[in-house]
Protein backbone atom coordinates (compact mmCIF):
# COMPACT_ATOMS: atom_id res chain seq x y z
CA UNK A 1 0.00 0.00 0.00
CA UNK A 2 1.40 3.27 -1.02
CA UNK A 3 0.23 6.84 0.31
CA UNK A 4 1.13 9.85 -1.00
CA UNK A 5 0.52 12.55 1.62
CA UNK A 6 -3.26 11.45 2.86
CA UNK A 7 -4.11 10.15 -0.14
CA UNK A 8 -4.34 6.08 -1.30
CA UNK A 9 -2.29 6.28 -4.71
CA UNK A 10 -1.88 2.74 -6.68
CA UNK A 11 0.54 0.86 -8.94
CA UNK A 12 0.00 0.89 -12.44
CA UNK A 13 -2.84 3.67 -11.79
CA UNK A 14 -1.95 7.61 -12.52
CA UNK A 15 -2.18 10.29 -9.67
CA UNK A 16 -1.93 14.11 -9.59
CA UNK A 17 -0.11 15.73 -6.87
CA UNK A 18 -0.93 19.01 -4.98
CA UNK A 19 0.80 21.10 -7.32
CA UNK A 20 -1.71 19.68 -9.89
CA UNK A 21 1.18 17.74 -11.60
CA UNK A 22 -0.40 14.13 -13.12
CA UNK A 23 2.72 11.24 -12.77
CA UNK A 24 2.08 8.31 -15.03
CA UNK A 25 0.95 4.72 -13.93
CA UNK A 26 4.48 3.21 -13.68
CA UNK A 27 5.16 5.65 -10.83
CA UNK A 28 5.81 2.22 -8.98
CA UNK A 29 9.31 1.97 -10.66
CA UNK A 30 10.70 5.12 -9.50
CA UNK A 31 13.93 4.80 -7.40
CA UNK A 32 13.60 5.38 -3.57
CA UNK A 33 14.93 8.34 -3.99
CA UNK A 34 12.17 9.87 -6.50
CA UNK A 35 9.63 8.24 -3.88
CA UNK A 36 11.08 10.22 -1.28
CA UNK A 37 11.14 13.77 -3.12
CA UNK A 38 7.47 13.50 -3.69
CA UNK A 39 6.87 11.89 -0.13
CA UNK A 40 5.79 8.87 -1.50
CA UNK A 41 5.70 5.99 1.62
CA UNK A 42 4.75 2.62 1.58
CA UNK A 43 2.85 1.31 4.79
CA UNK A 44 3.20 -2.12 5.36
CA UNK A 45 -0.36 -3.59 6.57
CA UNK A 46 -0.97 -5.44 9.09
CA UNK A 47 -2.57 -8.94 8.89
CA UNK A 48 -6.25 -8.94 9.89
CA UNK A 49 -7.36 -11.65 12.23
CA UNK A 50 -9.46 -14.46 11.76
CA UNK A 51 -12.74 -12.91 11.21
CA UNK A 52 -14.54 -16.44 12.56
CA UNK A 53 -12.53 -14.77 16.49
CA UNK A 54 -12.73 -11.07 15.80
CA UNK A 55 -14.06 -7.79 14.90
CA UNK A 56 -11.71 -5.60 12.95
CA UNK A 57 -11.12 -2.97 10.90
CA UNK A 58 -8.28 -1.56 9.01
CA UNK A 59 -6.94 2.14 8.41
CA UNK A 60 -3.81 2.99 6.39
CA UNK A 61 -3.05 -0.77 6.85
CA UNK A 62 -3.52 -1.14 10.50
CA UNK A 63 -5.70 -3.10 11.77
CA UNK A 64 -8.00 -2.38 15.01
CA UNK A 65 -9.65 -5.78 16.45
CA UNK A 66 -11.84 -6.50 18.78
CA UNK A 67 -12.73 -10.33 20.25
CA UNK A 68 -15.91 -11.82 19.48
CA UNK A 69 -17.66 -12.47 23.03
CA UNK A 70 -17.81 -16.29 23.93
CA UNK A 71 -21.03 -16.38 25.33
CA UNK A 72 -24.69 -15.77 24.71
CA UNK A 73 -26.32 -12.48 25.50
CA UNK A 74 -29.82 -10.82 25.65
CA UNK A 75 -32.77 -13.60 25.55
CA UNK A 76 -35.70 -14.31 23.35
CA UNK A 77 -36.22 -12.04 19.80
CA UNK A 78 -32.78 -10.43 21.51
CA UNK A 79 -30.64 -13.55 21.73
CA UNK A 80 -27.60 -12.69 20.56
CA UNK A 81 -25.41 -16.18 19.99
CA UNK A 82 -21.54 -15.95 21.14
CA UNK A 83 -18.67 -18.13 19.82
CA UNK A 84 -19.41 -21.57 21.57
CA UNK A 85 -23.00 -21.76 20.68
CA UNK A 86 -21.90 -20.62 17.01
CA UNK A 87 -19.15 -23.15 17.02
CA UNK A 88 -21.49 -25.76 18.57
CA UNK A 89 -24.52 -24.95 15.88
CA UNK A 90 -21.57 -25.71 13.33
CA UNK A 91 -20.80 -28.88 15.04
CA UNK A 92 -23.64 -30.03 15.18
CA UNK A 93 -24.79 -29.38 11.39
CA UNK A 94 -21.16 -31.09 10.08
CA UNK A 95 -22.59 -33.75 11.99
CA UNK A 96 -25.76 -34.13 10.68
CA UNK A 97 -24.68 -33.67 7.42
CA UNK A 98 -22.08 -36.63 7.95
CA UNK A 99 -24.58 -38.71 8.93
CA UNK A 100 -27.08 -38.10 6.31
CA UNK A 101 -25.11 -40.02 4.54
CA UNK A 102 -26.00 -43.48 5.74
CA UNK A 103 -29.31 -42.61 6.85
CA UNK A 104 -30.13 -45.42 4.65
CA UNK A 105 -28.79 -48.34 6.48
CA UNK A 106 -30.76 -46.76 9.66
CA UNK A 107 -34.06 -46.59 7.43
CA UNK A 108 -33.42 -50.01 5.96
CA UNK A 109 -32.81 -51.48 9.39
CA UNK A 110 -36.29 -50.33 10.72
CA UNK A 111 -37.80 -51.52 7.46
CA UNK A 112 -36.33 -54.42 6.73
CA UNK A 113 -34.85 -55.46 9.58
CA UNK A 114 -31.68 -55.65 7.91
CA UNK A 115 -28.78 -54.87 10.04
CA UNK A 116 -26.45 -52.09 9.30
CA UNK A 117 -23.06 -53.00 8.56
CA UNK A 118 -21.16 -53.36 11.17
CA UNK A 119 -18.58 -50.79 9.22
CA UNK A 120 -21.44 -48.56 9.23
CA UNK A 121 -22.42 -48.52 12.74
CA UNK A 122 -18.45 -47.75 13.59
CA UNK A 123 -18.44 -44.87 11.66
CA UNK A 124 -21.71 -43.64 12.81
CA UNK A 125 -20.68 -44.22 16.73
CA UNK A 126 -17.40 -42.62 15.88
CA UNK A 127 -18.88 -39.35 14.35
CA UNK A 128 -21.00 -39.09 17.73
CA UNK A 129 -18.22 -39.40 19.72
CA UNK A 130 -16.16 -36.77 17.82
CA UNK A 131 -18.80 -34.03 17.88
CA UNK A 132 -18.94 -34.69 21.63
CA UNK A 133 -15.72 -34.18 22.14
CA UNK A 134 -15.80 -30.86 19.85
CA UNK A 135 -18.68 -29.13 21.38
CA UNK A 136 -17.25 -30.26 24.88
CA UNK A 137 -13.65 -28.64 23.93
CA UNK A 138 -15.76 -25.59 23.19
CA UNK A 139 -17.13 -25.70 26.37
CA UNK A 140 -14.04 -26.13 28.19
CA UNK A 141 -12.45 -22.87 26.32
CA UNK A 142 -12.03 -19.68 28.40
CA UNK A 143 -10.83 -17.10 26.26
CA UNK A 144 -10.53 -16.08 22.56
CA UNK A 145 -7.22 -18.01 22.25
CA UNK A 146 -8.19 -21.08 23.74
CA UNK A 147 -10.85 -21.14 21.04
CA UNK A 148 -8.68 -20.32 18.30
CA UNK A 149 -6.28 -23.18 19.29
CA UNK A 150 -9.48 -25.37 18.33
CA UNK A 151 -9.46 -24.09 15.29
CA UNK A 152 -7.17 -25.93 12.35
CA UNK A 153 -6.52 -22.26 10.60
CA UNK A 154 -5.63 -21.50 6.83
CA UNK A 155 -1.74 -21.57 6.75
CA UNK A 156 -1.30 -18.39 4.52
CA UNK A 157 2.55 -19.16 4.92
CA UNK A 158 2.53 -21.96 3.27
CA UNK A 159 -0.51 -21.43 0.59
CA UNK A 160 0.80 -18.00 -0.33
CA UNK A 161 -0.74 -15.64 -3.19
CA UNK A 162 1.89 -16.93 -5.15
CA UNK A 163 0.85 -20.59 -5.24
CA UNK A 164 -2.51 -19.37 -7.19
CA UNK A 165 -1.09 -16.85 -9.26
CA UNK A 166 -0.27 -19.02 -11.97
CA UNK A 167 -4.01 -20.87 -12.07
CA UNK A 168 -5.24 -17.02 -12.02
CA UNK A 169 -3.22 -16.11 -14.57
CA UNK A 170 -4.43 -18.97 -16.96
CA UNK A 171 -8.28 -18.09 -16.17
CA UNK A 172 -7.50 -14.80 -16.91
CA UNK A 173 -5.82 -15.79 -20.16
CA UNK A 174 -2.76 -12.86 -19.17
CA UNK A 175 0.60 -14.38 -19.08
CA UNK A 176 3.20 -14.07 -16.37
CA UNK A 177 6.42 -12.71 -17.51
CA UNK A 178 10.09 -12.89 -16.31
CA UNK A 179 12.22 -10.38 -14.72
CA UNK A 180 14.05 -9.97 -18.00
CA UNK A 181 10.60 -9.74 -20.57
CA UNK A 182 9.61 -7.18 -18.10
CA UNK A 183 12.38 -5.22 -18.63
CA UNK A 184 12.21 -5.24 -22.44
CA UNK A 185 8.79 -3.81 -22.07
CA UNK A 186 8.56 0.43 -22.52
CA UNK A 187 6.47 2.35 -19.96
CA UNK A 188 2.90 2.14 -22.19
CA UNK A 189 3.32 -1.67 -22.06
CA UNK A 190 4.53 -1.96 -18.52
CA UNK A 191 2.09 0.23 -17.14
CA UNK A 192 -0.75 -2.08 -18.95
CA UNK A 193 1.39 -5.37 -17.81
CA UNK A 194 0.95 -3.55 -13.74
CA UNK A 195 -2.87 -3.05 -14.61
CA UNK A 196 -3.07 -6.96 -15.55
CA UNK A 197 -1.09 -7.90 -12.36
CA UNK A 198 -3.44 -6.28 -10.38
CA UNK A 199 -6.22 -8.37 -12.41
CA UNK A 200 -3.61 -11.32 -11.34
CA UNK A 201 -3.46 -10.97 -7.94
CA UNK A 202 -7.42 -9.99 -7.45
CA UNK A 203 -8.10 -12.83 -8.96
CA UNK A 204 -5.70 -15.42 -7.00
CA UNK A 205 -6.92 -13.72 -3.73
CA UNK A 206 -10.46 -15.10 -4.75
CA UNK A 207 -8.83 -18.51 -5.38
CA UNK A 208 -7.15 -18.85 -2.14
CA UNK A 209 -10.18 -17.35 -0.42
CA UNK A 210 -12.09 -20.55 -1.84
CA UNK A 211 -9.58 -22.66 -0.73
CA UNK A 212 -9.64 -21.67 2.55
CA UNK A 213 -12.98 -22.65 2.83
CA UNK A 214 -12.28 -26.15 2.38
CA UNK A 215 -10.15 -26.47 5.32
CA UNK A 216 -11.47 -29.00 8.25
CA UNK A 217 -13.64 -27.39 11.30
CA UNK A 218 -11.31 -28.13 14.22
CA UNK A 219 -9.83 -31.78 13.72
CA UNK A 220 -11.21 -34.00 10.90
CA UNK A 221 -13.74 -36.26 11.30
CA UNK A 222 -13.68 -40.15 11.21
CA UNK A 223 -13.66 -41.47 7.60
CA UNK A 224 -15.91 -44.29 6.80
CA UNK A 225 -14.02 -47.06 6.61
CA UNK A 226 -14.99 -49.99 3.91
Amino acid sequence: MWKYGDSTIRPGKPWTDDKGTQHPGNWNIWSKAEKDALNIKEIIEDRPPDSRLYFWSRNDGKITSTAKPLDDSGSGDSLVLGLKSTLKNEVKDQQGSLLSQTDWAVIRKADKETAIPSNIQTWRDAIRAKATEMENAIDNSTDIDAIAALLMSFDVDANPLSKFREAAAKTLDITILSIKEMEALTPEQKTAYDSDLEKINTEAESKRAIEMKKQPFLKVWPELGE
